[in-house]
């Protein structure tokens, strides 16, 4: 514990929720997915879940870091994300979509795996516009998952992150000491 006892490993994320003290993205995530029934009705559509959640993790990885790179290393950078993207990951949750034949990657329940997808596509997107272009059951995932009452009113109500700006790379590498 930190010297306070707020923090288990003395860094975020920490979500207080239940009476506890959640630490660890992939904790936090998973025990929110399960409370709201976002992840699966049983052991082998969790296991899905789990597959599609770090391959689409593997693909925002790349992406997150992007903004951070010096500016000589973006570009190649960018073509890596694409490439992996319309190469690798999308191909590969176009195939289950179709192959599941259900308006969602698991079950025919929303899970934490297609918001998880939705938030993926989201952010190649900004990068390239058009890069569901060859990817006919992704752009219809998009557009369903969207509509989604609850999704649709989150999305429209501006709480999603924001796109990073310069002045936020700013402060987190002067923060960190990188450049």
């Amino acid at each position: 514990m930190c010297e306070n006892g707020v923090l288990l490993f003395q860094q975020v994320p920490m979500v207080e929720m239940d009476g506890m003290r959640l630490v660890q993205s992939r904790a936090i995530l998973n025990y929110i997915a399960a409370k709201y029934n976002l992840y699966g009705k049983d052991l082998k559509e969790r296991v899905l879940i789990d597959m599609y959640v770090e391959g689409t993790t593997d693909l925002m990885d790349l992406v997150i870091f992007y903004p951070f790179l010096p500016a000589n290393d973006q570009e190649k950078r960018l073509k890596l994300i694409i490439e992996r993207a319309t190469n690798r990951y999308f191909p590969v949750f176009e195939k289950v979509l179709r192959e599941h034949g259900e308006d969602f990657l698991v079950g025919n329940q929303l899970s934490f795996a297609d918001v998880h997808l939705l938030q993926t596509i989201f952010e190649v997107e900004e990068l390239m516009a058009t890069v569901l272009a060859y990817f006919p059951m992704l752009q219809a995932f998009k557009w369903r998952i969207s509509n989604i009452p609850t999704v649709k009113k989150f999305l429209s109500g501006g709480q999603r992150k924001p796109r990073t700006t310069a002045e936020f790379v700013k402060v987190v590498k002067a923060i960190y000491q990188f450049d």
